[in-house]
């Protein structure tokens, strides 16, 4: 399904831009996709379906990840019910 989708000219600094095409590179995607996913999560649109990645899971040298997840997650602004 080809959805329309309206084209916007954004000035970025040239250091920006670097990082711009560089993630998306590292990605393998487009810039236009890693700019959308970047407004999308800026202006919140993409937070009720918030992308948990699997890159990296428990390389986060810590032991205490699973006691700590309410606590973690409240801290990124996820209100648990």
């Amino acid at each position: 399904m080809l959805a329309y989708m309206q084209r916007t000219t954004v000035k970025l600094p040239d250091e920006l831009d670097a990082r711009l095409r560089h993630e998306a590179a590292r990605r393998g995607v487009t810039v236009s996709e890693v700019t959308r996913e970047a407004i999308e999560e800026h202006l919140g649109a993409g937070r009720s379906r918030r992308k948990l990645l699997a890159a990296a899971v428990g390389a986060s040298g810590r032991s205490d990840i699973s006691e700590r997840i309410e606590e973690i997650l409240a801290a990124e602004g996820f209100a648990s019910d």
